[in-house]
């Protein structure tokens, strides 16, 4: 483990830890993004999978800048929430919509973890007048915000609509009017069988008496 001595070694520790988040979603996104079945969603993790083997170039040139070797460090938050994702992710599904929904909400709480990583980065940057590094985490953060933005949409327009449609489609037949109008007519049938019984019984007794 690293001593931090400085505002600087935090900073390049802090890189490292993005480091080796960031290498872990080039092989993590494909799997959600083979996973997902909405279009749109495949599609906007596979145009993130392009940022962000884009965003590890990024880094090692803030590497540059800071005159440190371009290395990871194990990252335990993303490693974390990768294997979170791929255990809701590989769960038994009744509807595609369930499915992309739970990739969506695994992808966006790596967006978010990345979103904070790279904003205290940038504000220790700033500290150390580090204007290039600023820039190239400027960058990343800026696509980081527009891939959760993406996901929010996709999520609010068509995949959470799904899951809801499907959850409204099981509960019916246990809550719908059609399910409460038709108990009152059975009660009421058994009710009219068992008046023809006891009718049919005080005939018969009738009878025997005669």
């Amino acid at each position: 483990m690293a001593t931090v001595d400085s505002l600087h070694t935090l900073l390049v520790e802090e890189l490292r830890d993005i480091y080796d988040a960031e290498k872990r979603l080039t092989k993590a996104i494909p799997k959600m993004a083979k996973a997902a079945t909405n279009d749109d969603l495949r599609t906007a993790l596979k145009e993130h999978l392009a940022e962000t083997e884009q965003q590890v170039v990024r880094l090692e040139e803030a590497f540059e800048e800071l005159e440190a070797p371009a290395k990871g460090k194990p990252c335990a938050g993303m490693k974390g929430i990768i294997e979170e994702g791929d255990e809701h992710v590989g769960e038994d599904f009744d509807d595609d919509g369930l499915r992309d929904a739970t990739i969506i909400g695994a992808a966006q709480r790596v967006e978010h973890y990345e979103m904070a990583a790279y904003g205290t980065a940038i504000a220790h940057a700033r500290l150390l007048d580090q204007s290039g590094v600023v820039k190239l985490l400027e960058q990343t953060l800026a696509e980081e915000k527009q891939a959760d933005e993406k996901l929010t949409e996709i999520a609010e327009s068509v995949v959470n609509l799904d899951a809801a449609s499907q959850e409204d489609e099981s509960s019916m037949p246990r809550t719908g009017p059609s399910s409460r109008r038709q108990a009152p007519t059975s009660l009421r049938s058994q009710a009219a069988s068992s008046s023809r019984a006891g009718k049919r019984s005080r005939k018969s007794t009738s009878r025997s008496r005669r």
